[in-house]
């Protein structure tokens, strides 16, 4: 049975009315980067509602922060945007899920590929040193609807300044009309896997020395698998090494 402890929240950041950012005090909840936690409010019967949510902050920090889609007739997240610093909310006291480096097979490139608030888990995981001494090339592809949702612009560029050309960052818009000045590449992510608009925006190649994380909405992840195993990659099994690691990441 999960076990639930209250915990306070610290902040919620509105990056716009669909998409927020929430940070739970909780000090001592230990989870390896790239994992998820439950949290949970009581629902009209007093039972914990329960949703996970991927940890962004790194493993040690003194909060826990989610980014999560507001759904506007979703059970949970409303509900979640409206609180207030000091308010509780219930927390699961277990981290989940096997989406971190311990299960990604070494190689020269990372790519780093999400929609959405998929891009929660690699957050944390880039604010660890064991991906930048293992890989010596990350790429984070941060696919969304539209440019109001590339969130944690800061910490890329801060990134960006600390690494150099170990990292790139290569937000994607499918939404809205292309600005390549501005916004850099535009339409669906597989689309631009199989044309080839990925790879030169990043001076790198989908091969067989790369490792290749899938993270967001299943559409995405099923067809960006299928345009990765026309270019000779194929999933990672612990039977079968491979260079595609996937996680859907699907919420309200």
């Amino acid at each position: 049975m999960p076990t639930w402890m209250p915990v306070q929240v610290v902040s919620v950041h509105h990056w716009h009315d669909g998409l927020f950012s929430l940070q739970l005090s909780h000090p001592d909840f230990h989870f390896k980067a790239g994992q998820f936690a439950r949290v949970a409010l009581p629902d009209s019967q007093g039972e914990p509602l329960p949703r996970a949510y991927s940890m962004v902050n790194a493993p040690g920090s003194q909060v826990l922060e989610f980014v999560i889609a507001k759904v506007a007739d979703g059970a949970l997240s409303p509900r979640l945007s409206a609180l207030r610093p000091g308010q509780e909310i219930l927390l699961n006291s277990h981290p989940s899920g096997f989406f971190s480096l311990d299960h990604v097979p070494e190689g020269d490139t990372l790519w780093m590929v999400a929609t959405g608030t998929g891009i929660g888990p690699y957050l944390s995981i880039l604010q660890q040193d064991d991906v930048w001494q293992r890989f010596k090339r990350v790429h984070l592809v941060h696919g969304v609807r539209y440019r109001k949702d590339l969130c944690y612009r800061e910490l890329m560029r801060a990134l960006g300044e600390a690494k150099g050309a170990q990292f790139s960052y290569l937000p994607v818009v499918s939404r809205e009309p292309e600005s390549p000045n501005e916004l850099g590449l535009h339409g669906r992510i597989p689309a631009l896997i199989e044309s080839g608009a990925l790879e030169a925006a990043a001076q790198s190649e989908f091969n067989l020395h790369s490792q290749v994380m899938l993270c967001g909405n299943p559409a995405m992840i099923k067809d960006a698998r299928s345009t990765l195993e026309s270019k000779g990659l194929r999933k990672h099994l612990r039977r079968s090494p491979g260079q595609i690691t996937m996680e859907q990441y699907w919420a309200d």
